[in-house]
């Protein structure tokens, strides 16, 4: 047991005291002035299209009070349907979300845990783990209170997993508390949680801005199936962030008010936020670096020529870091037609197979045909990588087994050909049984995303897949709205492609998406991580695998075979490990991009360059 605690130390240790590989920040900005910060940040000053050069600046924090600035202001492209992350599957709502609702703790910029609501981090090492990895106890801190005034207890804590945990709430994060058996109440401050096996990685529930803490006394009677009728609590949850929501129009706006029972009482120093969504990429970019008309923009797709362009109007920096996050196409594993009514894109217990995206050999050749390289190059240049991965980073978990990964068209006609996969009609699209490789391929509505598109479909072509593409207003198709037939998570499509990654250095959690019981439908709202409706025991034991194992080395080890595995199913294609990439008006102090974790994860911080 002894061996056991001290490999698991190093676990715990590589997350709470150490990334594994700490983030630079990248930041472009046109400046003459000199700024500061208490903390080292690199800034690529722009001179022309093709040459930059990196130097070292610092900025000083102006000591500051609590409502003393005027109202920042934010352009989210991808306009949020609720304010509620456990009821949207998109990263736009846990952004929205984050400056209100909070975890016990998150991660910064580094990829390492620091407290938030909770006291300190439980470790093997201070007694909040327990040496048989059987459970984990959190301590609240003292004197917190909700917006309304209210005190933060235990039972709020235990409520969320009790609300996120019920299989008819439609969680979407109901994965993170896949390892629990139970929680109690050691007192009014002290939640311990149980494990129903070992459990050397513990950090999962109530970490990061993917799982904070909803108050019950709001929420009580939204468990199970009536959660999906609580629009008012999604709209305005009762929070014990900086902020809290005044107004909110889905999928257009968010006004937020200083959250007057803060804990902190200084912060925050704005005393408002404004955020404004829809649009698209390129104009959530010019409002920051042109106009100046924003003071932060986030997720800009958009062409890096263009980008550049931009920020030589000096309002503004553009800031990248990477972590995880993928561009991936996801197969869907069950059949999509319309005629099937509700049994469309249904898992069915494995009865209701993709005609032919079932058959390895078609998954095989579309992703041969794929240049990543081009690709890559068109949309992310400098801020992205091409990749042959799910997990493309950090470098101790990435897999070597699947490079390169070169476009081969010849090569994916020659398998296809071998594979009995041929155009019998000479109208140029091959069959399988009969029935033509005709592919319907949506994604939402982006001029990089766009391009994307446009290169696959030519090069499918050339291997006799034809392809219709649809491209999605974002805040309908990363939406919550179970109405809709148009969410990436209803997947009415032959394939389709989005960005997502680790919250944190929790790879377990991202692999768990693809486990049986994860799998997407109508059964939990078409919440399910599982989107592809992918099921194969194998993978599931892997994973079981993972979750049970404490040794840092093995489990990046099996993390690497999961990641093989998704690979070498064609589960998913990845296509690019794209950085983070935002954008912050010159007039903010404060902002510094996080790809582990909510870009808004020290708002309260945030102060003006003016003073």
């Amino acid at each position: 047991m002894k061996k056991s605690v001290l490999l698991l130390f190093a676990l715990v240790g590589a997350i709470v005291l150490a990334a594994c590989q700490p983030q630079t920040v990248e930041v472009t900005r046109v400046v003459t002035e000199t700024v500061t910060e208490t903390e080292q940040v690199e800034v690529t000053r722009v001179i022309t299209e093709t040459e930059t050069v990196t130097e070292t600046v610092t900025e000083t924090v102006v000591q500051t009070q609590r409502g003393q600035g005027d109202q920042l202001t934010f352009f989210l492209w991808q306009a949020p349907s609720n304010v509620m992350p456990y009821l949207s599957g998109g990263t736009k709502e846990q952004e929205t979300s984050a400056i209100v609702i909070e975890p016990l703790a998150r991660y910064n910029p580094q990829g390492e845990m620091f407290p938030v609501l909770a006291q300190e981090i439980p470790t093997l090492e201070n007694g909040g783990f327990a040496a048989d990895f059987m459970s984990i106890t959190w301590k609240l801190k003292e004197g917190l209170l909700w917006s309304d005034g209210t005190p933060v207890t235990s039972a709020d804590v235990i409520f969320t997993y009790e609300f996120c945990s019920n299989p008819d709430t439609g969680c979407t994060q109901n994965d993170l508390f896949s390892d629990v058996s139970d929680m109690e109440a050691v007192d009014d401050l002290t939640i311990k949680i149980n494990f129903a096996a070992p459990t050397p990685f513990p950090y999962k529930p109530f970490i990061s801005y993917a799982s904070p803490i909803i108050q019950k006394a709001q929420w009580e009677n939204c468990v199970g199936a009536n959660a999906i009728g609580c629009t008012e609590e999604s709209f305005k949850p009762i929070g014990t962030g900086p902020y809290m929501v005044t107004e909110f129009l889905p999928n257009d706006s968010v006004l937020y008010d200083i959250n007057p029972n803060y804990r902190d009482p200084n912060k925050p120093y704005f005393s408002s936020v404004f955020l404004k969504g829809g649009g698209d990429a390129e104009a959530a970019a010019r409002a920051v670096l042109e106009t100046g008309e924003s003071d932060y923009s986030w997720n800009l797709q958009v062409a890096p020529e263009v980008l550049a362009q931009m920020a030589l109007s000096g309002k503004g920096a553009v800031q990248s870091a990477r972590a995880t996050s993928l561009e991936r196409i996801v197969i869907n594993f069950t059949n999509p037609d319309p005629a099937l009514g509700d049994n469309r894109s249904e898992y069915m217990d494995g009865n209701n197979p993709h005609p032919f995206l079932s058959d390895i050999n078609v998954r095989k050749a579309l992703s041969m045909a794929i240049d990543r390289t081009t690709l890559t190059n068109f949309g992310y240049a400098g801020s992205g990588l091409p990749t042959c991965n799910y997990v493309p980073g950090p470098p101790a978990f990435v897999s070597t087994a699947n490079d390169p990964c070169p476009q081969d068209i010849e090569g994916a006609k020659a398998l296809l050909d071998e594979a009995g996969i041929v155009d019998t009609d000479g109208d140029g699209i091959r069959e399988k049984d009969g029935i033509p490789l005709r592919l319907v391929y949506q994604t939402s509505t982006n001029a990089v995303r766009q391009g994307y598109q446009a290169f696959i479909k030519q090069w499918w072509a050339e291997i006799g897949v034809e392809t219709e593409l649809r491209n999605i207003d974002a805040a309908v198709y990363f939406g919550g709205d179970v109405a809709s037939p148009d969410t990436y998570g209803k997947f009415y499509t032959d394939v389709e492609m989005y960005t997502s990654g680790a919250a944190g250095q929790d790879f377990a959690s991202l692999l768990s998406n693809y486990t049986c019981e994860n799998i997407s439908g109508a059964v939990n709202n078409w919440f399910g991580g599982n989107v592809p409706r992918y099921c194969n025991p194998e993978y599931d034991d892997l994973l079981a695998q993972l979750n049970a194992e404490g040794d840092q080395i093995k489990r990046q080890e099996l993390v690497k075979a999961l990641n093989d595995h998704l690979i070498q199913n064609y589960v998913v294609l990845p296509l690019t490990y794209r950085g983070s990439v935002s954008g912050f008006s010159n007039r903010v102090l404060g902002g510094r991009i996080n790809p582990w974790d909510s870009e808004l994860w020290n708002i309260a911080d945030w102060t003006a360059s003016s003073g």
